[in-house]
């Protein structure tokens, strides 16, 4: 089985069809591109309302969630390192970064809120260290919302085995539950403010708030990936 970075991957399930992934855990996931590419559902607008400043979404794919942020008057820009992601974002009018999340971004330590949604805590496998780098860029009193898995003890983290035509890739990934989630958020020094079900099928949306700062990481992923400029440039300084 070989490893394949998580761009690659999203870009070819955003270029594709819906896809079934078997977990080691036993569970299967099905990942639908459609719904991302969609426009929000009640709990992206629930997600939209608590959001009362700039605000950053990590992982953002197509953008649904920052266009929905912009159009209810709220600075917003997405973050995601999968090309397609990044055109799709550009095609509906949503601000984005094209670049990994461990990367230099604008405004660290001055966002008001910080999303990570669709399962994007467990990006990398390691969602202490996401989670850390995510309370990192926020502001003093500002807030992460989190959606966890349905299952709310588990903390698994592994490779997620992906097949497609040319064979059988994996990725890191983690699968976090709202209990698993407190305690990895106890252990930065984040309080839970706030826990609401989530989609159907789906665990709930978990919003945090703490002093909790992280160095960037030097080395590896502190690169930015590609340039582009828009009038909503000015928002960044």
């Amino acid at each position: 089985m070989r490893p394949a970075p998580r761009a690659t991957l999203v870009d070819d399930l955003l270029s594709g069809e819906a896809l079934e992934i078997r977990h080691p855990t036993g569970s299967v996931q099905l990942l639908d591109p459609a719904r991302w590419r969609a426009g929000p559902d009640p709990t992206d607008i629930d997600v939209v309302r608590r959001c009362t400043g700039p605000t950053l979404d990590l992982g953002c794919g197509p953008g649904r969630l920052v266009r929905a942020l912009r159009d209810h008057g709220v600075v917003a820009w997405g973050v995601d390192s999968s090309a397609v992601a990044v055109e799709l974002c550009r095609s509906r009018g949503a601000p984005v970064l094209h670049r990994d999340v461990f990367a230099t971004l604008p405004r660290e330590g001055r966002w008001r809120h910080v999303l990570l949604l669709d399962g994007n805590v467990g990006v990398g496998g390691d969602p202490v260290r996401l989670l850390a780098r995510a309370a990192a860029l926020t502001a003093p009193g500002g807030t992460l919302l989190v959606e966890t898995d349905h299952d709310p003890g588990l903390c698994w983290t592994g490779a997620l085995p992906i097949a497609d035509g040319d064979g059988v890739s994996s990725t890191m990934w983690a699968r976090v539950g709202a209990r698993a989630l407190e305690d990895i958020a106890a252990r930065l020094g984040l309080a839970v403010v706030d826990r609401r079900s989530a989609r159907p099928g789906r665990g709930d949306i978990v919003e945090l708030r703490g002093g909790a700062r992280s160095t960037r990481p030097a080395g590896k992923g502190n690169r930015m990936t590609g340039s582009f400029r828009t009038p909503c440039d000015g928002e960044l300084s």
